[in-house]
């Protein structure tokens, strides 16, 4: 289970920087996700066995240099409500600045460790100047150097150090066997409505479940033959110090429930269409392998006409490829058509995404359609497809191997995902292909 790990900080301190040297130039990095419209806003890592998402805050300050602006005081209010750990930059070359000084009033007053990193922090010159932050009063302040990679190796053993052993293996109340199911999408999409729709119509809800994480609550559903557990979102439980209408409160809770749950439920409105907003949370999803239904809601203002419907489930499809192979829903929970189609829609793509494909019938289906189209040769070396079998992972990934695993092109492996999903049902699901030398 990945926990967050958030980079706040004044602007101009170098936060971009950190984030793209703690994401992207280690091999122990695992993927990282860029924004549609802002430059890496979130990344997945892990280091010293630990998985964290680091969230670099100043990706969502709009605006240029404004004396703390509102909108950076609420990221760190919600930095430290969310985020497992908190690293707290600061610029050596401009000493310790008044909006350095109110941040760290704000940090200081929760129970939360925070990582006080000193950057810029590159000669013997500015290690000495860089003793004048002790003074802000964190235990574990450590001088780096962004863009050189200096100091970061410490930061991030302070990082592995903060966070739990494991977060999946700690002590859990409730079923694995049972599907988790998260609602997400952007504010005022109707996440509450649903969830109160499938919570509150009949009250055959048993209880309220601590989950993985501190703060998640797993709801038990049972009746109609239909057993789930829906993962507490910002639509379930609202905090008080937090406003859900900011872009970066409605992201780290978005990353929250989609690392904790088997199937997103990813709700559109539908008067608005697919935002690029939308695009950054479907792709979350797609990395973490992640089971996904599309919702079109609120499709009761939409007006209508004959093909309406199939015209927009087009369009929505183009938007979203190549990860098209998606059941897309339109619904009014206003109107509570199509709610509990839904559900079966989500227990069905968490069928998919579990489902286990017997070696002998991947290999009788795949290898004969090998044969019809083999992978083109590279360089005068044909290639040779022998076997294929399934990985025993959580999320449907398969193995081929043959005899230059390497010169596979991507063409052709696209072509392979193809045909799986023609002859087997991944709807809504990531498929991950491997080749490997026999």
């Amino acid at each position: 289970m990945s926990q967050i790990v958030a980079i706040v900080g004044r602007p101009n301190v170098g936060k971009s920087t950190l984030f793209n040297r703690l994401i992207g130039e280690r091999k122990a990095i695992i993927d990282d996700i860029s924004g549609v419209t802002r430059d890496r806003i979130y990344g997945f890592s892990d280091w010293n066995g630990k998985n964290f998402t680091v969230v670099d805050t100043g990706g969502f300050v709009k605006g240029s240099d404004d004396i703390f602006e509102a909108a950076i005081r609420r990221q760190v209010q919600i930095a430290i409500e969310e985020a497992a750990a908190i690293i707290f930059l600061v610029d050596v070359t401009t000493g310790i600045t008044d909006l350095d000084e109110e941040i760290a009033r704000m940090l200081r007053k929760n129970p939360k460790r925070v990582i006080l990193a000193v950057n810029k922090v590159d000669n013997a010159q500015r290690q000495m100047l860089a003793n004048e932050f002790w003074s802000l009063g964190f235990d574990d302040t450590i001088f780096i150097s962004s863009i050189s990679g200096g100091g970061t190796g410490d930061l991030l053993d302070v990082v592995a150090d903060i966070l739990p052993e494991n977060v999946s293996e700690e002590a859990n109340t409730q079923d694995d066997t049972i599907p988790k199911i998260a609602i997400v999408g952007q504010p005022n999409v109707g996440k509450s409505s649903l969830t109160n729709a499938l919570m509150g119509e009949e009250r055959n809800i048993v209880t309220d479940i601590p989950g993985t994480t501190r703060d998640s609550i797993y709801t038990l559903y049972n009746k109609f033959d239909k057993e789930f557990y829906l993962i507490d979102t910002a639509g379930i439980r609202k905090k008080a110090k937090v406003h859900e209408d900011l872009e970066f409160y409605s992201v780290i809770r978005a990353i929250k429930s989609i690392e904790e749950a088997d199937v997103c439920l990813l709700m559109l409105d539908a008067t608005v269409g697919l935002e690029s907003q939308d695009l950054t949370i479907l792709g979350l999803i797609q990395k973490r392998k992640k089971g996904l239904v599309i919702l079109v809601n609120k499709w009761d203002l939409v007006q209508k006409e004959t093909n309406t419907a199939r015209d927009f489930e087009k369009n929505l499809k183009e938007k979203i490829a190549p990860f098209n192979d998606v059941p897309i829903l339109f619904t009014s929970v206003h109107e509570k058509q199509r709610i509990f189609k839904t559900i079966e829609l989500a227990l069905e793509v968490n069928a998919n995404r579990i489902q286990k494909i017997k070696t002998s019938v991947l290999n009788d289906v795949m290898l004969e359609i090998i044969e019809r189209t083999p992978p083109p040769a590279h360089r005068g070396k044909y290639i040779k497809i022998k076997y294929v079998t399934q990985l025993p992972l959580y999320y449907p990934a398969f193995v081929f191997y043959c005899n230059y695993p390497d010169h596979v092109k991507p063409s052709y492996k696209n072509f392979l995902e193809n045909q799986l999903r023609k002859h087997f049902n991944f709807a809504g699901v990531s498929i991950s292909i491997f080749f490997r030398e026999k």
